[in-house]
């Protein structure tokens, strides 16, 4: 499994730099649906983001790389979890965003991942109700100043392994258990925090289903990772 972090905070808002041609049609129509720039911005780096990563782990040039969605294994519907239209051996993978960052897991086993930066104690309060019970519980005992921080690690955890299972929320928040007992949680999946250094503001978390695997190394790049010039790895 890699993971990888671009910060993308400080790319230019007029997208002038970006590997626009990369994208499909169907990515630059829902680019130019977002009505703010920003939001249109983060989307677009995002995107290209995740095609040059892709691009690194199969050898396909990122404007050539095709997407599907699996099958949603809540409902059947053609929904479920992102996927290449032509990849073998297949190539799993995983994309999250939270204000100037980009979180990409790529995997041989299905994988979620997720970032976001720390919540307010309002946020924190309001989400707690929907958790299962002893994740909620462990939240709580935690003192006031530090509860913020615990709670989001608990939240990526949980967004990822939902990602990484096909449904994402849809699913619900209550069902399984992602608390810091990792003997408790959601056999046949591993899931880990990220320590993502500098980026103290955020909590990032990945789940795969495999067992016995180690703590990905996060490999970080700028936002000139998605300027014209394809990267090396």
């Amino acid at each position: 499994m890699d993971v990888w972090l671009v910060r993308t905070n400080d790319v230019r808002h007029d997208t002038a730099a970006l590997a626009l041609e990369e994208l499909d049609g169907r990515e630059r129509e829902r680019a130019d649906r977002f009505v703010g720039p920003g939001d249109r911005l983060r989307y677009i780096a995002a995107h290209i983001a995740l095609r040059r990563v892709l691009a690194l782990h199969t050898g396909t040039a990122p404007g050539e790389l095709r997407f599907t969605r699996a099958t949603c294994p809540e409902c059947g519907g053609p929904h479920g979890r992102p996927e290449l239209a032509a990849a073998t051996p297949p190539v799993h993978f995983s994309l999250s965003h939270s204000h100037g960052r980009v979180l990409v897991a790529v995997a041989a086993a299905p994988v979620g991942a997720d970032i976001q930066r720390s919540p307010g104690g309002g946020t924190v309060e309001a989400c707690l109700p929907a958790l299962h019970p002893a994740e909620r519980a462990e939240v709580a005992r935690q003192s006031e100043r530090v509860r913020p921080a615990a709670f989001g690690r608990l939240w990526t955890r949980k967004e990822a392994y939902l990602k990484g299972i096909g449904t994402g929320l849809a699913h619900g928040l209550s069902a399984e258990y992602l608390g810091t007992d990792t003997r408790h949680r959601p056999p046949g999946w591993t899931v880990f925090d990220l320590d993502l250094a500098e980026d103290r503001a955020y909590a990032a978390a990945v789940a795969v289903r495999a067992e016995g695997v180690g703590p990905p190394e996060v490999r970080v790049r700028s936002a000139a990772f998605l300027g014209a010039a394809a990267p090396a790895m």
